[in-house]
């Protein structure tokens, strides 16, 4: 602890604290334009500069650690003045354009150019033709732009892509792009102080204090970020969020429309829907649903004894109470911020770039700040992460077990409890089949030597594996040891609420009625079913996001017709708001309306509340590995592109994607195909046709085949071995 003054009060700062953190940290004011709290600290505006007595000159606050007992003064007369010819440059030929530039009323440059009273300038520079510029989502104007250099950061140290840089000429220096790099996020718009970055479909849509402004949370992926959904005349018109402290990826960000537009209530349909819950034999739904509502549907199946299926969250529901029985805990241990901190990180059975980008963002910064090594252990390798994997361990399809079992071997070191499994584990054989080698598992623990902050991430591959509750065992085995903190991603936004609020089951012979999935009877958000419901950028309620918080969501825009609230109401499970279940959710007695939902001066994140653990202390014996199904031929993986979840996503403006077959040249041969053909296949009973097309970057015989436009997520492995047939017409 380092004791020192800020403007003659006593402060104190832990290491790697900066003075400008200490003084944000204890509501003292100082002024910043280029500051960015969630990167590093880049120095290029020098707004934040302040005094130090006994020192002459200024000093960067945003970039320098106080030492004992020194007095920090914020604000003087020379502070003033500096910082009023700092705004002075930035204003030279700025346009003066701010009638219709996207960013007034919220602009930095606007509000610091009144508070330092900068009425007129006393200085020009001859003005330079620069070119407007349209990458995709984004609009840049460089004469708009302050080359506050926030946008650049953000690209190349939180979302790690490398895609945007600052193109040098002196005073012609802008921001340029290697669009191939991109991932249409739009984190440099969120960051940007002025309108040179913009969204290309926002853009003279509306002024900032037009907009009504929503807090609330994601519902695309589990890790529910926060975002404002800020709306005029009733319809969404763009997503925020508090840029400072939270990222979006680029389906938060510009996925929102959503919403089911339906004007009015079909009283009948409601008649017909209460009949269809009376007599039903199942009820159906995925995990793209509040707490509440998953709550109401295990009420109304207590009083009418139908089953209640989700098999996406069964299957996790049974792979975390395997994992709980080992780990002596009913929940993983780490969080996004563990990942962000981690200086080693294993990851099996997920895609990184594409299950859940915040996954991928915390990686990112665990390379960039704490220098960590990255592996992942997958049958594909991923291209775009490339610049974030120190190690990428290419196992056989189907290995996971083996993979998993052979990192307990190589990590724990006290095998006694576990003799007999560690003891009936065949090296040769399990190395031969899985293809990982004694050489990468020797690179695994060689470079897990002094590290600190391990974490362990186990994804949707593993979760839906045949083999899926002794991985479990093994990975909770692993948290028990406490050589890694583990993170089992929920597949779907809330899988993780489902799994914990809901006594799911297997569907049984007869009648069913789907909550937005296909069935005899449907409700649908979508405006395609029986009935209609509201979808959930339409809706309270919370979700438990990949933290195991319980976060809150609040409805961006207006839904006319009935909810199931209405429904649960008419079958006499009652309640006036739909929001009244929260505190009955089995978490904590924390009514909705008393849940938190904001950042801190420092970004300290003050979102719902966190979900206990219960702890158990059974001790189970792990089964042995099993041994290894082959998967020959043409193999294709159930994964989605960048920025596509779910039906939702699939139908918004600013996201459409091709459903396309994408492998590798290696596949098309193998499969005797070629890129533009059309193909058909069957998976898991599904027929697909899709259109075939070759990625230069990928490797291997596994093809990506995506799954967003279908209702509900399979709880089968993720990898399938299948016919191809051309139908070229």
């Amino acid at each position: 602890m380092i004791k020192f003054y800020i403007d003659s009060k006593e402060v104190t700062a832990t290491k790697g604290e900066s003075i400008l953190d200490v003084a944000r940290r204890e509501n003292i004011y100082i002024p910043t334009m280029c500051y960015l709290p969630k990167a590093s600290a880049n120095a290029s505006c020098r707004m934040c500069s302040i005094e130090v007595k006994a020192q002459d000159g200024f000093v960067l606050s945003c970039n320098t650690p106080p030492v004992e007992d020194i007095e920090v003064i914020t604000n003087s007369d020379s502070l003033y003045k500096e910082r009023q010819n700092i705004m002075k440059l930035y204003n030279v030929n700025h346009p003066l354009q701010c009638g219709v530039c996207d960013k007034s009323g919220e602009c930095d440059l606007q509000n610091k150019t009144l508070e330092f009273d900068v009425s007129e300038q006393s200085f020009a520079v001859r003005d330079q033709a620069r070119k407007k510029k349209k990458w995709g989502v984004h609009t840049y104007d460089p004469a708009l732009c302050i080359l506050c250099e926030k946008c650049t950061t953000v690209c190349n140290e939180t979302v790690g892509n490398e895609a945007l840089y600052i193109k040098p000429g002196g005073y012609k220096s802008h921001i340029d792009i290697k669009l191939a790099n991109c991932i249409e996020c739009g984190e440099c718009i969120s960051v940007c102080p002025v309108g040179a970055m913009a969204s290309t479909e926002f853009k003279y849509s509306a002024n900032a204090w037009e907009l009504d402004k929503v807090p609330s949370s994601c519902s695309h992926c589990s890790s529910a970020c926060q975002l404002y959904y800020e709306s005029k005349d009733g319809e969404i018109k763009r997503v925020t969020n508090e840029s400072d402290f939270s990222s979006l990826c680029g389906a938060g960000r510009f996925g929102f429309d959503f919403e089911n537009r339906v004007i009015s209530k079909d009283e009948e349909a409601f008649s017909r829907a209460i009949e269809a819950f009376k007599n039903t034999s199942n009820v159906v739904f995925s995990s793209l649903i509040t707490n509440e509502e998953a709550y109401v549907l295990n009420e109304l199946k207590k009083k009418f004894g139908f089953n209640l299926v989700n098999d996406e969250a069964r299957a996790y529901q049974n792979f975390m109470k395997s994992f709980a029985k080992f780990a002596n805990s009913s929940l993983y241990n780490a969080t996004i911020d563990d990942l962000k901190s981690s200086d080693y990180i294993i990851s099996i059975g997920c895609s990184i770039e594409s299950d859940n980008p915040m996954i991928k963002f915390g990686a990112s910064q665990a390379v960039k700040y704490k220098k960590a090594f990255v592996s992942t252990i997958a049958p594909v390798e991923e291209y775009a992460i490339s610049n974030v994997v120190s190690l990428y361990i290419n196992n056989e399809v189907g290995s996971e077990e083996a993979a998993l079992a052979m990192i307990a071997d190589t990590f724990i070191k006290d095998k006694s409890s576990q003799k007999e499994f560690f003891d009936s584990l065949d090296f040769g054989y399990l190395s031969g089949e899985s293809n990982i080698s004694q050489e990468e598992l020797s690179l695994l623990k060689q470079n897990y030597i002094r590290k600190q902050n391990p974490v362990l991430i186990i994804g949707e591959d593993v979760i839906n594996h045949p083999r899926a509750n002794n991985i479990a065992a093994i990975a909770g085995y692993l948290q028990k040891n406490a050589l890694f903190k583990v993170m089992v991603v929920p597949p779907f936004t809330n899988t993780l609420g489902v799994s914990l609020i809901c006594d799911l089951d297997e569907a049984k012979s007869g009648l069913s009625v789907g909550y937005n999935v296909s069935a005899d009877f449907t409700l649908s958000a979508k405006g395609s079913g029986d009935l209609d419901m509201p979808a959930l950028n339409q809706q309270e309620g919370t979700f438990v996001n990949i933290d195991k918080n319980l976060v809150v969501l609040n409805a961006g825009v207006a839904h006319n017709g009935y909810e199931l609230n209405d429904i649960a109401n008419a079958l006499g499970v009652k309640s006036k708001n739909i929001v009244d279940y929260t505190s009955r959710l089995g978490f904590k007695t924390i009514e909705f309306d008393d849940l938190d939902n904001y950042f801190d001066n420092v970004g300290n994140a003050y979102r719902g509340y966190k979900i206990d653990a219960m702890q158990n202390q059974e001790n189970l014996k792990l089964d042995e590995v099993e041994e290894l199904d082959e998967f020959n031929g043409s193999i294709v993986y159930s994964r989605n592109p960048l920025r596509q979840f779910s039906i939702f996503t699939s139908d918004t403006k600013q996201l459409k994607q091709k459903m396309d077959l994408v492998g590798s040249e290696q596949f098309a041969i193998a499969s005797k195909i070629k890129s533009g053909d059309n193909v058909k296949f069957s998976v898991d009973g599904v027929e697909f046709i899709r259109h075939f097309r070759v990625d230069r970057h990928m490797k291997g015989t596994v093809a990506y085949n995506p799954t967003y436009n279908m209702d509900s997520k399979s709880s089968n492995y993720r990898y399938n071995q299948v016919e191809l047939e051309v139908i070229n017409e």
